[in-house]
């Protein structure tokens, strides 16, 4: 079966409103984020050699870097979530029947719970990322394509969030509360301020339109 990635994006939305359980919200995220780091590699794209901008070349060409690395990782994060989530489905399905296979099961499903929770967290800092990149893209990437960063903030900040809700399903079904508060610190800590942030992004790029 072909990865989400290779499929066009009909396919993709197609899947999504289908009756199928993946790809859901997880692998929307992703997507999301993906999209925000594209957007901010494009602003970089049109930036660089450019004899306007030249004095933001090596700027622009670091931000570049950083923003094409976090692309191939969220793009990535599309197949991780969709794998996580068919595993953590696939432990509901396991036998019940003794009270051996019960507890095999639960603590199957545990650990699948665990993974779950820690994949979208890892998409959610990757997200937070974005909207930390967009701001040094709407400062000073080529205005002509400025608009373009201020959607590259809003879509890492919607990814963040939508992220941010896949921690919380599944921390909250889990029995080792020690870890789950770990990871869901972790989540507040990523969260922090990001409201604000992308606001003030968003707010850069509005004052420049």
């Amino acid at each position: 079966m072909n990865e989400i990635k290779d499929k066009s994006v009909q396919a993709f939305i197609d899947e999504l409103a289908s009756k199928a359980p993946t790809p859901g919200g997880g692998s929307a995220a992703a997507v999301m984020g993906a999209q925000a780091a594209a957007l901010i590699s494009m602003v970089c794209n049109l930036t660089i050699g450019k004899p306007k901008y030249a004095e933001v070349e090596v700027e622009m060409q670091a931000l570049l870097e950083k923003s094409e690395a976090l692309r191939e990782a969220l793009t990535g994060m599309i197949k991780a979530d969709v794998e996580v989530f068919d595993r953590l489905m696939a432990t509901y399905g396991l036998p019940k029947d003794s009270d051996e296979e019960k507890a095999g099961r639960s603590a199957a499903i545990q650990a699948a719970l665990k993974e779950a929770t820690v994949v979208p967290l890892t998409c959610a800092r990757a997200c937070a990322e974005t909207i930390t990149l967009s701001r040094i893209a709407a400062e000073k990437g080529n205005i002509g394509v400025i608009s373009d960063a201020g959607v590259a903030v809003m879509a890492g900040y919607g990814a963040l969030k939508s992220a941010a809700l896949n921690v919380y399903i599944n921390a909250g079904g889990l029995k080792d509360r020690v870890f789950a508060d770990e990871k869901l610190a972790e989540l507040e800590s990523i969260l922090n301020g990001a409201d604000v942030a992308a606001e003030e992004v968003y707010q850069i790029v509005k004052a420049k339109l």
